[in-house]
């Protein structure tokens, strides 16, 4: 992020109760293990545009169909992957501790272990000294042996688990409270949530299963948070699109992350820096009231880009639905000039090639108070399907009212699959503002009350040409809404969450507060 972070005018309730949202991605992988990017690659990479992050290790898989021929290349680079991971995970310490930055980035070690009969775990270490890789056939044993050697400087988290439970989803019965505070709910693998949903699982591993869902888990008690991660396989941890974490906590340092997590004061992203919070008597995301608590929920959300709604899920069914487009409510009700959000995407054009975008992109009449990168990695997954991805030079930059760029965009793959591009501004406006964009020696310029009508479009070239779109600018009550939702007085086991769509496609669900 570059320029003002979300300020308290923005994040009252959140900022009432001490706390900030620092993003981050806890789960994605490199060449360390198998995989495609260097460490380094990625480490810088995440650095471009998260606060936080873990960049996982292949470990091991106790259960590995080794005596399967018809998988025998699965199981090859998985061998070799696990025997690369054990030759460089003493030294690679090193180059996480050369990165990170009390304050201002902070890495976590982390490496992850398969499983047919529990599901995939990740496992995170709080600290940056050399520990060694612990193993366990399951979640027990693991917990077991992670308290005894780093106490609680450690945990493990399931992913992707709405698989079926025998192709690596989440095995409900074998899953520990103390282990896993938190669970992914979103990746590049899909949504976890719900049976059905707009994100569905289309890894070769097959789809999801309606007893993998987090809904299913907490339906059978289970107190947990939600993480989402990318689990990108390109080095490019924080891969827009592909899943994000929020965690709540006063700052960004160690063991302020690490008890935000354990807390499960944490919101999970697909890609947009959203700010999702809710509280309920006081009591923030990820919290557990008594059934005596006031049972009104209060909600601020501050989107990436228009709000399409905002649900309220209460032991599994739609207790309440917000659109701000017939519920106005904006956070910040200052008169004056208009304050809103621009996006510029680029990309497009002829498939198979790659444009390097460089330029500048001036406002006029007006003040740039934040830029957020929203940058994509190459959709690599296994190590059979191409070769290690190329060091990118990206960059983007806040200087005054000017944004300067260099961007590689590659052309879409296909009519359904993004590869765009872009980054947005938080920006005032003044009534006769303009954007003016300078790129590969072309000037375009985009009037804000145009942008106002709708989003606008150009290319540099004719058909089949690289191509830009600034975003339709949405007003205050399109972009954030606060409120409170009364509900129905809460009983013992009851859990109640938060989730946002944007129009833009792009997800955000709070932890849920559990009544117990």
């Amino acid at each position: 992020m570059l320029g003002e972070r979300l300020p308290e005018r923005l994040s009252p309730l959140a900022a009432g109760l001490g706390l900030t949202p620092w993003y981050g991605d806890l789960h994605n992988h490199c060449d360390i293990s198998y995989g495609h990017g260097s460490l380094p690659q990625a480490l810088t990479r995440a650095r471009r545009q998260l606060d936080f992050v873990s960049v996982t290790g292949h470990s091991y898989w106790p259960d590995m169909p080794v005596d399967d021929a018809s998988v025998a290349h699965i199981v090859d680079f998985h061998v070799k992957g696990f025997a690369r991971l054990e030759a460089l995970w003493p030294e690679h310490f090193d180059r996480l501790a050369a990165i990170d930055e009390p304050g201002v980035f902070t890495v976590f070690p982390g490496y992850e272990m398969h499983s047919f009969a529990h599901g995939d775990y990740t496992i995170v270490y709080r600290d940056l000294d050399r520990r060694p890789m612990l193993r366990a056939d399951t979640p027990e044993r693991l917990h077991s042996l992670l308290r005894a050697e780093l106490g609680e400087g450690a945990f493990a988290f399931p992913h992707h688990i709405g698989y079926r439970l025998g192709a690596r989803g989440i095995n409900w019965e074998t899953f520990v409270e103390d282990l896993s505070p938190v669970l992914e709910i979103v990746s590049m693998h899909g949504c976890s949530e719900a049976s059905v949903m707009d994100r569905p699982f289309l890894h070769s591993m097959g789809p999801s299963d309606g007893f993998g869902t987090v809904r299913h888990g907490l339906d059978l008690g289970h107190v947990f948070g939600f993480l989402g991660n990318t689990d990108h396989h390109s080095g490019y941890p924080g891969s827009y699109g592909h899943g994000r974490s929020a965690v709540y906590a006063p700052e960004n340092r160690r063991d302020a992350l690490w008890g935000a997590i354990h807390r499960r004061q944490t919101v999970a992203l697909t890609g947009d820096r959203t700010h999702l919070f809710a509280s309920l008597g006081g009591v923030p995301v990820g919290g557990i009231v008594a059934p005596d608590v006031e049972p009104e929920l209060s909600i601020e959300a501050v989107a990436g880009g228009h709000i399409d709604y905002i649900d309220v899920i209460r032991n599994g069914a739609l207790a309440a639905r917000v659109t701000p487009d017939v519920l106005p409510a904006p956070i910040d009700r200052t008169a004056g000039r208009m304050e809103t959000l621009l996006v510029l995407e680029l990309g497009w054009g002829a498939r198979g090639k790659v444009h390097e975008w460089r330029g500048t992109l001036d406002l006029v009449g007006g003040e740039i108070l934040s830029v957020e990168s929203r940058l994509r990695g190459s959709e690599v997954v296994s190590p059979l399907e191409g070769k290690s991805d190329a060091a990118d030079e990206n960059a983007i930059s806040l200087d005054g009212s000017r944004i300067s760029f260099a961007i590689a965009a590659p052309a879409n793959p296909n009519n359904m699959t993004a590869a765009t591009q872009a980054f947005a501004a938080r920006v005032v406006l003044d009534p006769d503002a303009c954007f003016v964009l300078e790129t590969n020696g072309q000037r375009f310029e985009a009037t804000a009350s145009r942008l106002m009508q709708g989003a606008l479009s150009g290319n540099l070239g004719p058909i089949d040409s690289p191509a830009f779109r600034f975003h339709p600018l949405p007003r205050p009550h399109q972009w954030q809404w606060a409120g409170r939702i009364r509900l129905e007085p809460l009983v013992a086991g009851d859990w109640v969450y938060v989730r946002m769509r944007q129009a833009n496609g792009q997800w955000s669900w709070a932890s849920p507060i559990f009544c117990r």
